[in-house]
């Protein structure tokens, strides 16, 4: 489920004449919807996404949406002016709210919480912010209504297997990659299989049209 308000702009970068996927937003020989195999799990990912991910075909976002769609919504970030049906989730007594986000930047030490908060009645919802790694951490710091939430870190040895942007270390990993450390840690075993699966299936489908189909380096898409 995702809120479908459209960004401000279209994606309109290198690559963008590629006749793609309206699905999965691959070019259309390396569609990989056929891959998908939706999940059912007790707990929620709410992706806020920042307005450019939307149109990038980089984005792994919409592979936890197509892996686990009844229990999955987007939002678009806004800093000022935050999307009311997203805070109204916030506020609600049937969740209990948590944001993704790393434990070592210090001055939200008190908001640190090693495990998922296990509220009686309420329905675990974790947020990830969706964009680049610099988006994310102004994301971060930037919503005043996300400052009372309490932080999860994600403890993880997994190496990103994400090439499709430069990441600042092979420990940052992309947003699917977030969500399948998540599953792992909630031993949701059957969604992370289901998860990594598509994951795959995007890495090698991606790496595949760019090889084939855009043989110019100058015709790349974007990061």
């Amino acid at each position: 489920m995702f809120n479908p308000t459209p960004p401000r702009r279209p994606y309109n970068a290198k690559g963008s004449k590629v006749v793609r996927c309206p699905d999965c937003m691959l070019a259309q020989n390396y569609c990989i919807c056929a891959e998908r195999n939706p999940v059912a799990v007790d707990f929620e990912i709410w992706l806020l996404m920042h307005k450019e991910e939307a149109y990038k075909p980089t984005n792994t976002g919409r592979l936890i949406e197509d892996t686990i769609p009844e229990h999955s919504r987007r939002f678009y970030w806004h800093r000022t002016e935050p999307d009311a049906q997203f805070l109204a989730l916030l506020q609600s007594e049937d969740y209990q709210a948590h944001i993704i986000f790393p434990d070592d930047r210090g001055g939200y030490d008190e908001r640190v919480v090693q495990q998922p908060i296990r509220t009686p009645g309420k329905i675990p919802a974790f947020i990830i912010l969706d964009g680049s790694w610099r988006q994310a951490g102004r994301m971060f710091r930037l919503s005043q209504y996300l400052q009372t939430l309490p932080v999860l870190p994600i403890k993880t040895q997994r190496l990103s297997q994400y090439k499709l942007r430069k990441a600042p270390d092979d420990f940052h990993l992309c947003t699917a990659e977030v969500a399948m450390a998540l599953m792992e840690m909630m031993q949701a075993d059957y969604a992370l299989s289901s998860l990594q699966h598509l994951f795959d299936a995007f890495n090698d489908s991606y790496a595949n049209s760019r090889r084939n189909i855009l043989p110019n380096k100058s015709d790349e898409p974007s990061a």
